[in-house]
């Protein structure tokens, strides 16, 4: 026997940190000198698993009871037998570790609100979704949606302590059935073009492991653990290069050729007066120029003071016109640009220099003005309908129509629909 001490802070797999202190005492500054705090603090913070694991006396916080109901779940809906094996090539084992452990990371965060998606917070939840759909359909012969079958199992478990996700169990579920759909539709298929791929060298190139995650929606870390446990490596590198040139091809695909502004007057700080006006007659053009566009040429203007709101918050810009001199132009959109206010016109006036009316079509403002409002009634009877989960994405707001991004995870049914418009209009 040795003295366990020296085994802290060396290294040594056996050891773990079950319970930590801060002695919170100083301020080190800019120049790394430390100053006495005026208040001096202890911060602590224990791990709940690891303490039921000590004093259960396991190896690990998976063989506790606190995963046990998942474990055994997966068991009986597997046909195979826990062993708790920790070694590299007990895949059961570990399919079952990754399953149980991934499918509380989404059902909580999603009983949060957080949704799925392709961007930020929403591909995390996905691709933790997809890997752990990736263990249970190679290890465990599991080849339709399973991980919502745990929600509940998860949601009995949590109730007095998360009753956030019993109230939403089934939601949750369906959310996450909906994504092993999706994935294990192209799973197979991608597993097959990754045994198929020709690899040099030991390494999946930057282009094929783009592939399979364009192709087959296969994350770049789900790529990096096959390519592990089969001894390879994944040129990252070039997956990222890939990865830009795709998002350079979406970007190039959208983009204007811009010609250079003709600046008549030097102004930092167009004035915008359209909450209190819809006409100003006292305007004038301080800058203009043409833009070349795949289905012609627009015009744009930008004047030192305007009463034309700028698109902005998925409402559409002002419509109206401008009267330069003698002459009447309609201005069909108004953009924001950086600091800018830029009207988009039929024509660029003959004389830019002239005096400008600048007349706000308010008939077109009052109705989008008006649209928009309802937007924040849809959002709110969305909520009522559908549940908090069902946040705004965005929208498109003019005086005819509106659209109304939210984030939900199936089509509305006409009983939802028919519910949502009682309450919009009752208000």
């Amino acid at each position: 026997q040795r003295d366990a001490r020296e085994l802290v802070n060396a290294d040594d797999p056996r050891v773990i940190e079950l319970w930590n202190l801060v002695f919170i005492q100083f301020n080190r500054k800019a120049d790394g000198t430390l100053e006495p705090l005026p208040a001096r603090h202890v911060d602590t913070g224990m791990g709940f698993e690891r303490l039921c694991m000590v004093l259960q006396g396991k190896l690990s916080s998976y063989d506790t009871d606190v995963f046990a109901p998942l474990i055994r779940a997966i068991e009986q809906a597997s046909g195979k037998t826990y062993t708790a094996s920790y070694a590299p090539d007990a895949h059961t084992d570990i399919a079952m570790r990754v399953v149980a452990d991934h499918i509380r990371a989404v059902s909580f965060a999603i009983a949060d609100g957080q949704l799925p998606g392709n961007t930020g917070a929403g591909y995390v939840i996905r691709r933790i979704l997809r890997r752990a759909v990736r263990y249970y359909y190679s290890f465990l012969g599991i080849d339709q949606p399973f991980l919502c079958k745990l929600v509940p199992v998860l949601a009995d478990q949590f109730d007095g302590v998360f009753p956030e996700l019993k109230a939403q169990q089934e939601q949750v579920a369906r959310v996450i059935e909906g994504e092993e759909k999706a994935f294990l539709n192209t799973l197979e298929n991608g597993l097959r073009r990754f045994d198929s791929l020709e690899v040099k060298d030991g390494v999946i190139s930057g282009k094929d492991a783009f592939e399979l995650y364009d192709t087959y929606g296969f994350p770049i870390d789900l790529t990096r653990l096959i390519a592990e446990e089969r001894g390879l490596k994944v040129d990252e590198a070039g997956f990222e290069k890939a990865l830009q040139e795709q998002k350079e091809r979406s970007r190039a695909a959208a983009q204007k050729t811009v010609g250079d502004w003709t600046v008549l007057a030097d102004v930092d700080d167009v004035a915008f007066v359209g909450y209190d006006t819809l006409t100003v007659d006292d305007a004038r053009i301080v800058r203009y120029r043409t833009v070349k566009t795949k289905k012609g040429e627009e015009y744009h203007v930008v004047l030192d003071k305007t009463p034309f709101y700028a698109e902005s918050g998925g409402q559409r810009g002002d419509r109206g016109w401008l009267t330069v001199g003698d002459e009447r132009i309609r201005v069909l959109d108004t953009q924001k640009e950086n600091d800018l206010i830029v009207h988009v016109v039929e024509r660029l006036p003959a004389n830019p220099e002239a005096p400008v009316r600048a007349e706000v079509d308010a008939e077109r403002r009052q109705a989008t003005s008006a649209n928009h409002s309802a937007t924040h009634l849809m959002h709110a009877a969305l909520h009522r309908v559908l549940g908090s989960h069902a946040l705004q994405k965005g929208q498109d707001v003019d005086d005819r129509r509106i659209r109304f991004d939210f984030a939900h995870f199936q089509k509305l049914t006409e009983e939802e629909i028919a519910e949502i418009e009682r309450i919009v209009n009752e208000k």
